[in-house]
């Protein structure tokens, strides 16, 4: 199945942490936060200003970005578990 996200919406794939602390504990799946970075796989074509005008997004397909940890909405696409959020929920992109 493909997805083109609409307007200004991202759809995006959360990049896993390690599974292990940076004292070598590993970290079982209760207790694990889930990620604020993750790889933009799809982006809309911009949002529309109140005159009509389209502004693109700043981000692109591939971009890796930081975003805030309620963000989005959790979606599954042929096994995948992906986010469709808001350009405005990304807080930047990670270079």
């Amino acid at each position: 199945m493909k997805i083109r996200p609409l307007h200004d919406r991202v759809l995006v794939k959360r990049i896993e942490e390690d599974e292990r602390s940076s004292g070598g504990i590993i970290i079982p799946d209760t207790a694990k936060e889930k990620p604020m970075q993750g790889k933009v796989m799809a982006a809309g074509s911009g949002a529309r200003s109140e005159e009509g005008k389209l502004t693109p997004l700043d981000v692109k397909r591939g971009d890796k970005i930081l975003f805030g940890k309620w963000s989005g909405t959790e979606v599954t696409l042929d096994g995948d578990e992906l986010l469709i959020m808001k350009e405005s929920d990304i807080m930047g992109i990670i270079e």
